[in-house]
C-alpha cells in the first residue's frame, strides 16, 4: 500500500511526522513524501527541515494520500497541487488531511458538501470553501475522507485509520509501542475550555510570534488566502460546467 504525505515550504511539521509514525505500521506499506520537487523542505518554524522525497509527478497513485496542515498562501492557492490531488483522488482508497490541510482539499473541490473538520482558527475559512464544518469534532470520516482538526489530532486520525485497514489489534500495538498516552499538563487544547478573553488573548500573542509560525499562517488563510481560493474555485465550477 502506497502512502503518500504531501511536504511544502511552510508546513506544520507534527502534521505529517504525528501519522507517519502510526501509518508506518501499515502492513506492506511503502511511504513517500511527495512535493514538487525533491529535496528539503522547512516547516513553519524556520529552523526545521524535512525531505521530499517523490515528486507529484513520481507518484501518479498513491492509494492513501495525507495532507498536512500550515497552508501558507502560495502553497493553499497552488493550481498545481489541486489538479494533483484531484487526480490521485479518482482511484485513492483514503483521501485525509490534518489541521489546516483540510483547506487544501476543500479549495481542490473534493470536500464540497463534505462533512470535515480542521484547526479552530481555520472552521470558518472550510465552510466558505463548501466543505460543512464541524468545529467540535477532534476526526471526522466521510467514506474514504477522513480529516483531523489541528495538529496533534493527526495521530488520532492515523490510529484510527490504521484500525480500519489492520484491525484494532494492530493499531492498539502501534500506541502501545508509541507510548501515546496523552495527559497534558494543562487542559487548554480547544476553545471551549477557555474564556473568550483567554482565546482573543492568544490570538494576539500568535500574531506577534511572526509571520512565518503555524498560527500566524492560519490567520493568512483565513483573511487572505480564502478570498482568492474563493474566485479560483468558482472559476473551476463555470469551466466545468461549461465543458460538459
Amino acid at each position: 500500500m502506497q502512502i503518500a504525505i504531501v511536504l511544502y515550504p511552510g508546513m506544520t511539521a507534527l502534521d505529517a511526522i504525528g501519522p507517519y509514525e502510526v501509518l508506518r505500521w501499515v502492513p506492506d506499506s511503502r511511504i513517500r513524501f511527495v512535493g514538487q520537487e525533491i529535496g528539503p523542505i522547512i516547516a513553519d518554524s524556520g529552523v526545521l527541515a524535512l525531505g521530499v522525497t517523490h515528486t507529484f509527478e513520481e507518484t501518479p497513485a498513491p492509494d492513501i494520500v495525507l495532507v498536512p496542515g500550515g497552508v501558507p498562501l502560495a502553497v493553499a492557492a497552488d493550481a498545481t497541487l489541486h489538479a494533483w490531488l484531484r487526480k490521485i483522488d479518482e482511484t485513492t482508497t483514503w483521501t485525509t488531511s490534518v489541521c489546516s490541510g483540510a483547506t487544501i482539499l476543500a479549495a481542490a473541490g473534493l470536500l464540497d458538501g463534505r462533512p470535515a473538520t480542521t484547526h479552530w482558527m481555520a472552521q470558518s475559512g472550510l465552510a466558505a470553501l463548501g466543505a460543512k464544518a464541524m468545529r467540535d469534532q477532534r476526526v471526522v470520516h466521510d467514506g474514504k475522507y477522513v480529516t483531523a482538526a489541528g495538529v496533534s489530532a493527526g495521530i488520532d486520525m492515523a490510529l484510527w485509520l490504521l484500525g480500519e485497514i489492520a484491525g484494532q489489534e494492530r493499531a492498539e500495538t502501534a500506541q502501545l509501542l508509541m507510548e501515546y498516552d496523552p495527559k497534558p499538563p494543562f487542559d487548554a487544547g480547544h476553545p471551549s475550555k477557555v474564556s473568550d478573553a483567554f482565546r482573543r488573548k492568544a490570538m494576539v500573542e500568535i500574531a506577534r510570534y511572526g509571520a512565518d509560525s503555524a498560527g500566524a499562517g492560519m490567520l493568512v488563510a483565513e483573511t487572505i488566502a480564502v478570498p482568492k481560493l474563493l474566485w479560483q474555485q468558482t472559476i473551476r465550477r463555470i469551466r466545468a460546467r461549461w465543458s460538459k
